[in-house]
């Protein structure tokens, strides 16, 4: 008994499994359910999207220059100062004191010099008598008036006398000397003396400020980093520095025009122009030999001025590489790619579409797999890029060439025309799609 009920079950799905085949295949291929749209003529800017940060274009760090307890701090992080305006001061006694110091050794060279001089002018005039006194003696020698001894005594005299002058002219020059490193000195005191007031160096603001009244500051050495007492920055002209991915730097040139969207002032655009891009990658801090994304330094120079602005606040720029008027543009979510064989003069060679099932349970089948079997000889495969057309309510691929990218159209040099109707989804089914496939559209295709 309960042999023959399995028996019946069996003959009854049967039955059922019969009928739906000869239903489905009176029924025939319905064609595959697709959207399309129709190929038109669009404006398109290819896009290059980058984040960054803000930072002034002009930016001071003031740092201590000589040693000493602040005194005096005008300024407070945040201010507004303008140029020349007092910011702060160093203790001056002992910038003072070597100043004094300088200048009454500048003083006493130019004493010592001054006196030389007048020993110079000693030396000659008694070089002078001397040549006289010989002159003399000379004479006297001639007429046999005078001794032997006399002549040779006043011809030393002279000698001596010319020692005595290139000597004197010896010391003015060391005085001089003297003078020029003294007064070296003394300007070296009064520039170090200027060192311990600061003012602002242009209009600006106060966007840092490390040290406090009565603090002392430190002297910047070879390897040791001096004290920065304040950073100036002159917020009148902004600049976005972003990163730009490797893949993007080519398609980057100076003069485009970008938009700045900065995170704290939202619901706003600000337009700027690429000043300044990076020749070397960015070096990324502690990466080791983990490999990382490779990125490149963009400058953007935004134009006028923004309220309310910092240093540091976080940006996106979207910078304009590229722009087409009526351009001949399709949907970027139509694009696939086929392996076609091509024929020795480059034609495509279609292949036969494998078997289809009629019906099946469960989700749609892969896109068929390339024939396996060997090619002809002078035949390749090769993956191509294009879109399937509607052609007579079948899909047709078709190879189109490329040019650039919008944010959601690709302009077509070659291969479409205007009016061309593209399969455009769902993605399931352009990616099953084949060469003559029967499709149906969701919807009728819009008109251009």
């Amino acid at each position: 008994m309960f042999r023959r009920k399995w028996i019946i079950v069996v003959i009854v799905l049967l039955l059922i499994g019969g009928g739906a085949s000869a239903f489905f295949a009176r029924k025939g291929d319905p064609g595959v359910l697709v959207t399309a749209e129709t190929i038109q003529k669009r404006d398109l800017e290819a896009i290059v999207s980058a984040s960054g940060k803000i930072d002034p274009k002009k930016t001071v760090n003031i740092s201590a220059q000589s040693m000493g307890r602040v005194t005096q701090l005008a300024v407070r992080e945040g201010d507004r100062v303008k140029a020349g305006q007092f910011l702060l001061q160093i203790d001056p006694v002992n910038a003072e004191a070597a100043v004094r110091r300088d200048e009454a050794s500048v003083a006493g060279a130019r004493t010592g010099l001054e006196q030389s001089r007048a020993s110079l002018q000693a030396a000659r005039a008694s070089l002078e008598s001397a040549r006289q006194s010989l002159k003399r003696q000379q004479e006297l020698s001639a007429a046999g008036l005078t001794t032997r001894e006399s002549l040779e005594r006043a011809q030393t005299e002279v000698e001596v006398r010319e020692s005595d002058l290139k000597a004197r002219e010896q010391e003015i020059k060391s005085r001089e000397t003297q003078l020029n490193q003294q007064q070296a000195g003394l300007q070296s005191s009064r520039h170090t003396l200027t060192q311990v007031r600061f003012e602002a160096p242009f209009d600006g603001i106060v966007t840092r400020r490390n040290i406090e009244e009565g603090e002392n500051v430190m002297v910047g050495t070879m390897n040791n980093a001096g004290t920065v007492l304040l950073t100036v920055a002159d917020m009148s002209v902004i600049e976005a520095e972003v990163e730009v991915d490797e893949t993007d730097i080519p398609f980057v040139q100076l003069g485009q025009i970008a938009k700045v969207t900065i995170d704290a002032i939202p619901d706003k655009e600000f337009a700027g122009k690429v000043t300044e891009i990076g020749n070397s990658p960015i070096q990324a801090a502690g990466a080791g030999t983990t490999r990382t994304a490779t990125n490149f330094k963009v400058v953007i120079t935004i134009d006028g001025q923004i309220a309310d602005v910092r240093p540091g606040f976080t940006c996106t720029a979207e910078i304009t590489t590229a722009t087409r008027k009526q351009a001949l543009a399709v949907p970027i979510q139509s694009l696939t790619v086929r392996e076609l064989v091509f024929d020795e003069k480059g034609n495509p060679v279609h292949e036969p579409r494998p078997p289809k099932p009629r019906f099946q349970f469960g989700p749609a089948a892969a896109a068929p797999t390339p024939s396996t079997a060997e090619l002809k000889p002078g035949h390749k495969r090769e993956e191509v890029e294009g879109v399937f057309l509607i052609k007579d309510n079948k899909a047709t691929f078709t190879k189109v060439k490329l040019g650039i990218a919008g944010e959601r159209y690709l302009e077509v040099l070659e291969g479409l025309k205007e009016g061309d109707q593209v399969i455009t989804g769902p993605f399931d089914s352009v990616r099953s799609l084949y060469e003559g496939d029967l499709v149906k559209t969701a919807t009728p295709p819009r008109a251009p």
